[in-house]
């Protein structure tokens, strides 16, 4: 053999060398790379080099990781696609949209776009095994751009998302206290008067604690007003957290997993048997359910249900195709897709259960203090003789006064002094408008939902398991964001993961300082209404086109069936190639007309109202967030217009594999090495087959490579799984 060869070289040396992609077409058998030896002197007996794993991680042969089981990567799905929009987003839409009606055209959407959509991403990442930019680059070069606007994306959300986790955190640690902090208005002593705090008092004690104690908000998104230094801190915290999950890749996370995406499911049913057993939860929940037919024919319900379901599930973020391209490659994800959507879909509906018998609790306890308050007044106008006694029912008792009673007595005087009856300030103490009262987002999380647990028997504990579970919804949606970022940038720049991921989370916790201001959560409205919305939208129809279009839905579908050992329903044909598309662009047409008739603004709370009021952004705000939209989609036409003119290599057919001192690592290079493939194949470059097979060539369990020493058995942990040609090339 020469001695300038690669391959002895590789047997003397540690330095870098890199082998053609003909080893990785030879070497068709999973292989275990912690115990396995690669006899590369063609006999049995020659020199053997032996590649180690460099962590626990099984990989599937090609140097990916791969999940340790099934289990894992189910957890971790439902963990990204299950999160806060799941609590706190679909019942207040449920509600706002005619509540059992709602879930008609929401379920209808999910069967369109919901499930097809989300099982392309499954199928795309676990065929090509890449991350989001890689995927994208070799389905379509020219749109390769679709990878890097997922990429922004998400990291828009993960700056402000990991925020909210913060603000959990800092409820979590302050529910530690009896009577809990947010029960009761603060007293300002003045010399010897004690009064209750005009702010506090004018709104009520969950809300002042939120907008004063937590954020210390500002009247206007224009004064910053410094730092709030708890809530840094609390951010600092949520990264810390988030940088342990996710610093080992799926080995960390994955584990993390199997507690962040079971707990909420204890907690929730928790609530739900504890709900259950206060009064007026029959109440919410009966309002919840009752359907409003008339609000079906609504165009409004049907572009929130779309939009609702596109985020639950996560599409377009790139945290599905990450978290897939480490699945084997005969694993059913349309099975999965199914799962995971169904599951989700339950989630949702358990949580407004949840939701609505404690808001149902909540609107009881408000509503029987509206008797009392209005009863009071009632008798102050009896004592003054402002009002007859005559005007009162003679079974009504003032001192236990039914809310049936009250609405009797309350019609009765209002029938008599029509004429005055507006002066006398009466409100008709109705339970069915305290349930309309509709809240989302932290509106529900950290004023309404607290409000109901102040009056929850052992309260604390209840706080704490509720903030808890918050923290943990939004860990694995976290997760699965930084997934999106890493993945594909692991794929491009061959670096460490765990300096990539210290550098991610140190470089977004100085940038997420701006949501930490005592303007923060000002932009926190800002980033969720303009960061992701269309961009998002727009990045998930051109992966549909990409795929049905450009690549072919034919071939596509055939690729599936290589790959799943059975051919998937016609009905995605016809939803990946008409009707997604078209439900996409509607939605997309729905969101910029909706942007365009409602004037950009944000609510303020206002301190010396105690309470919100709608402003609209100044201009240098309102070019902020055309920027965030326009930032986050600009890869879309550089990428293209780049590879349009050939301004930019697409990379998209070329690959090797490197050897360093033992560990095996996938890079970007140049294939063209005439010598090495004529000494590994013995023929002339002309002769050297195609590394871009049409199909995936198969080797069954008891077959080997023609370069395979016959006594070399497959070690792979999964068995016959895998196949070592991997190559994306090879593959779809």
């Amino acid at each position: 053999m020469p001695k300038n060869s690669k391959v002895t070289q590789r047997e003397h040396s540690n330095e870098h060398v890199t082998e053609s992609v003909a080893d990785l077409l030879a070497l068709e058998e999973p292989m275990d790379y912690k115990s396995s030896v690669m006899n590369v002197g063609g006999a049995a007996g020659g020199p053997a080099l032996k590649v180690k794993e460099p962590d626990d991680t099984p990989d599937d042969g090609d140097g990916r990781p791969a999940w340790n089981s099934k289990l894992q990567y189910i957890l971790a799905q439902v963990g990204f696609s299950v999160g806060l929009g799941n609590v706190w987003r679909f019942p207040y839409l449920c509600q706002k949209n005619g509540g059992g009606a709602y879930l008609v055209p929401y379920f209808i959407l999910l069967i369109l776009i919901g499930i097809p959509l989300f099982f392309l991403e499954l199928a795309v990442g676990q065929r090509i095994r890449r991350g989001s930019i890689g995927v994208w680059n070799y389905v379509c070069p020219r749109l390769g751009g679709i990878g890097v606007s997922s990429l922004m994306v998400c990291g828009f959300v993960g700056l402000y998302y990991n925020v909210i986790i913060g603000w959990s955190i800092f409820y979590f640690f302050q529910s530690f206290q009896y009577p809990l902090p947010w029960s009761e208005c603060p007293i300002r002593r003045n010399g010897t008067q004690a009064i209750v705090e005009p702010e506090c008092d004018k709104s009520s004690a969950t809300t002042y604690f939120w907008y004063r104690q937590t954020l210390n908000i500002t009247s206007t998104i224009a004064d910053s007003g410094g730092l709030n230094w708890r809530m840094t801190l609390s951010l600092l915290a949520a990264w810390v957290i988030v940088c342990l999950a996710v610093i080992k890749g799926i080995q960390s996370s994955g584990k993390v997993m199997y507690f962040s995406s079971l707990f909420p499911y204890v907690v929730l049913f928790c609530f739900l048997v504890r709900g259950l057993l206060l009064k007026g939860a029959v109440d919410g929940i009966a309002h919840m359910f009752t359907p409003k037919l008339e609000k079906m024919l609504e165009p409004q319900v049907w572009r929130e249900a779309a939009t609702q379901v596109f985020f639950a599930l996560g599409l377009g973020f790139g945290g599905v195709i990450a978290f897939s391209s480490y699945n084997k490659r005969d694993n059913n994800c349309h099975f999965d897709a199914m799962l995971v959507s169904v599951i989700n879909f339950i989630t949702s509906i358990l949580a407004t259960l949840v939701v609505f018998a404690v808001l149902g609790f909540k609107a009881n306890i408000m509503n029987e203090k509206c008797v009392v308050e209005n009863a009071e007044k009632i008798l102050g106008y009896l004592n003054s003789n402002v009002l007859s006694h005559d005007l009162i029912p003679p079974h009504v008792n003032f001192s236990h006064l039914s809310t049936p009673d009250y609405a009797e007595m309350y019609s009765v005087i209002k029938t008599v002094r029509q004429d005055d009856f507006a002066k006398l300030g009466l409100d008709p103490c109705l339970l069915e408008d305290e349930l309309n009262k509709a809240v989302q987002g932290t509106g529900l999380a950290f004023i309404a939902f607290t409000e109901a647990m102040t009056h929850f028997p052992a309260s604390p504990f209840w706080s704490v398991m509720f903030f808890f579970m918050l923290i943990n919804l939004g860990l694995g949606s976290m997760i699965g964001t930084m997934e999106g970022i890493t993945s594909p940038i692991l794929d491009t720049f061959k670096v460490r993961k765990e300096i990539l991921t210290v550098c991610c989370c140190i470089t977004a916790f100085l940038l997420g300082l701006l949501f930490v201001q005592r303007s923060g959560n000002y932009f926190v409205t800002m980033f969720d209404d303009y960061s992701a919305g269309l961009p998002l939208t727009i990045v998930v129809i051109l992966e549909n086109i990409s795929v049905a279009w450009i690549y072919g839905t034919k071939r596509f579908m055939q690729d599936l069936e290589d790959m799943l050992g059975f051919r998937p329903y016609r009905f995605y044909f016809y939803m990946w190639k008409y009707v997604s598309p078209l439900c996409l662009l509607v939605l997309i047409g729905a969101t910029v007309i909706e942007m365009a008739i409602s004037p950009p603004g944000y609510n303020a709370w206002v301190q010396d109202l105690g309470a919100e009021q709608f402003k609209s952004y100044p201009p240098w705000a309102l070019a902020m967030c055309f920027a965030l939209i326009i930032v986050a989609m600009l890869p879309l036409p550089i990428v293209f217009i780049a590879r349009q003119f050939n301004l930019m290599s697409d990379g998209s057919n070329k690959l090797s594999v490197s050897y360093r001192k033992g560990c095996m690592m996938k890079d970007m290079s140049n294939l063209e090495e005439h010598d090495e493939t004529r000494f590994i194949l013995s023929k002339n470059p002309s002769e050297t087959p195609s590394p871009m097979p049409t199909h995936r060539s198969y080797l069954g369990p008891g077959s080997t490579s023609p370069l395979e020493p016959a006594n070399l058995a497959p070690t792979g942990r999964y068995g016959t799984g895998y196949q070592n040609a991997t190559t994306p090339e090879s593959e779809l």
